[in-house]
């Protein structure tokens, strides 16, 4: 049975919900944490978004996203009405309800994970955390960090969890540049501390999102999320290691998998390319992998699937250099031009693209390397010098044109025609039969 303290917390912050009235705060406003907060703010709640980067609170105070899935006239009408508004000031939390964490959690270069963002953020929340507040954690990370790193920070003999606040972790699900799914209709899954947390986390989200899914605890919600990109990260490196063998055997590893996928059960269709990119497959299934290792169990598939789709790009470098001596050319002084760097089709996202590692490696071997890519207009590979995209015309002056990313504003016909060469890693170029297309 609850106590009577645990009880008045959670009726206050259930009414205040359900009323609309809880003054909610999101810390991160990148692309998980300015969505959420336009939803909310879209649901009628009035939101304060925390970021320590005056840039972004600067641009979203004026009504300017600079989120590609949230447009400026979706958000504008927002801080107009004052249903949101941004700030660099920590002090906030002492009179919002709720806050959600959503910061990023990189991997160091050893592969280790990164917990300073989170870290710096429950340090700040501590410091002016109150009776009554639910604190969430969206942020990607490994099983236990809520209770192992949050909790620890936040919980004191006078202000305990479940009875004086409430802590939760929910995966974020965001999909960069999908337009059918976007915050609002992706299932949300969300587990808390105590049962106490699980209820408050469910209330508050099903206020702004269409479905809320609880699950038991912290550490089932935060596997959920390793388990969705662990299943895709290894299915991933499945095909691309197929692919491999189908370009060694002179197979069609496209045609092989378009045939497979008409199989009404039992399989479901991945397809190759010339890396992992993104905030998430690339990075996500090596946190489980690093937890796994501390609990004495060796994650195999983990490990061998990163290592397959870590030598893509060299697998497509590659092709090039082949490519390019059967027409009787060196890399080294070809100018190879790359269609898009973005990490994948019609975002303007490059992290962990592996765009960045393809050109780095024909660099390296002495190519000159421009790209065309309308979403992004300049890249800096390792520190290095910095390239400013070209236009589509280029084509027709390089030795080679490698397609990365395969946006559909590209005119693919005029490509074909302009082209000497062409390594298609995506199957863009499906239907063009010409001599001229190189294929993964």
């Amino acid at each position: 049975m609850q106590d009577v303290k645990t009880l008045t917390e959670q009726l206050i912050l259930e009414d205040k919900l359900q009323k609309k009235t809880a003054r909610v705060g999101i810390v991160g406003l990148g692309y998980v944490g300015l969505p959420l907060a336009v939803e909310f703010a879209k649901a009628g709640f009035h939101v304060t978004g925390i970021d320590v980067m005056e840039s972004k609170v600067a641009s979203i105070n004026k009504g300017d996203s600079y989120v590609q899935d949230i447009p400026t006239d979706e958000l504008r009408p927002l801080v107009q009405t004052r249903h949101l508004r941004a700030t660099t000031d920590f002090s906030v939390i002492a009179e919002l309800d709720t806050v959600n964490i959503c910061v990023p959690t990189p991997l160091r270069k050893t592969k280790d994970p990164d917990m300073s963002y989170v870290v710096d953020a429950g340090q700040q929340i501590a410091k002016y955390a109150h009776p009554g507040l639910l604190i969430i954690l969206e942020s990607t990370t490994y099983p236990g960090t809520t209770e192992e790193v949050l909790l620890p920070m936040l919980e004191r003999p006078d202000f305990k969890v479940g009875r004086d606040f409430f802590l939760c972790f929910s995966p974020e699900r965001v999909d960069p540049g999908n337009p059918i799914y976007q915050t609002v209709n992706i299932p949300k899954v969300v587990g808390g501390t105590t049962p106490a947390c699980t209820e408050m986390g469910r209330l508050f989200y099903s206020q702004a999102i269409q479905t809320v899914v609880a699950v038991s605890d912290t550490r089932v919600a935060e596997m959920v999320k390793l388990l969705e990109n662990t299943f895709r990260m290894i299915n991933i490196g499945l095909v691309n290691e197929i692919a491999m063998m189908c370009d060694r055997m002179g197979i069609n590893v496209w045609e092989v998998i378009d045939a497979a996928a008409t199989k009404p059960f039992g399989f479901m269709p991945f397809y190759p390319g010339p890396g992992l990119g993104g905030h998430c497959i690339p990075i996500d299934p090596f946190y489980l992998s690093w937890k796994s290792k501390q609990a004495g169990i060796e994650a195999r598939f983990i490990e061998l699937a990163g290592y397959v789709n870590g030598m893509m790009p060299h697998f497509v470098v590659d092709k090039i250099q082949n490519a390019l001596n059967n027409q009787t050319k060196p890399v080294r002084g070809s100018h190879v031009h790359v269609m898009g760097v973005a990490y994948k089709r019609d975002i303007d996202d490059v992290r962990e693209s592996p765009a960045l590692d393809v050109i780095h490696l024909l660099q390296q071997r002495g190519a000159k390397v421009t790209y065309t890519d309308p979403y992004i207009p300049s890249i800096r590979i390792d520190g290095g010098e910095e390239l400013r995209a070209q236009g589509a015309e280029t084509v027709a002056n390089a030795d080679a044109v490698v397609i990365i990313t395969d946006h559909t504003c590209f005119d693919y016909e005029t490509i074909v025609k302009d082209s000497r060469l062409i390594l298609d890693t995506r199957n863009a170029l499906k239907h063009f039969k010409d001599a001229n297309i190189e294929r993964l």
